[in-house]
């Protein structure tokens, strides 16, 4: 029996093996020896798992609650913003802004009062919008958890 080491065969795994003075050499097979093992392809999440159907349609639930709970903290910002910088009330999608952040606002309008009215909406609708992402990414982690 010799120490050198043999060359790879087709079927060979890469292996490390010892040799004389204690280094360590890899046994690898040649490419195109032997036949090609066809891997499965399945789409893996970051932790290593693979996503189900049931993990995909609840990511993709959380996904959508998520963008929801932005949507509705960036309508209310930007009432706010409209607000402080005076936009025109007549304007049509003042109006539509107005109309969509009073009905989100949860019920915070009158939370704070300053002297000043366009820092009372500023402070009033910027912690509603704070509140819809705080609630957004708690409900979206909590559906996540579901799918493990």
């Amino acid at each position: 029996m010799t120490d050198t080491p043999h060359p790879p065969h087709a079927g060979d795994r890469l292996v490390a093996s010892p040799v004389k003075g204690g280094a360590v050499t890899e046994s690898r097979p040649r490419a195109g020896s032997g036949p090609a093992v066809p891997r499965p392809h399945r789409p893996a999440r970051p932790g290593g798992r693979t996503l189900t159907p049931w993990r995909r349609v609840v990511t993709a639930l959380a996904a959508l609650v998520r963008l929801a709970a932005r949507v509705a903290a960036l309508s209310v910002l930007l009432y706010a913003i409209f607000t402080v910088l005076k936009a025109n009330p007549a304007n049509v999608w003042y109006q539509f802004v107005e109309t969509l952040a009073s009905s989100l606002s949860l019920g915070l309008t009158n939370l704070f009062q300053f002297a000043d009215p366009r820092w009372t909406t500023l402070v009033n609708y910027g912690l509603a919008a704070l509140v819809w992402l705080i609630i957004g990414s708690a409900v979206a982690g909590l559906i996540r958890r579901t799918a493990d």
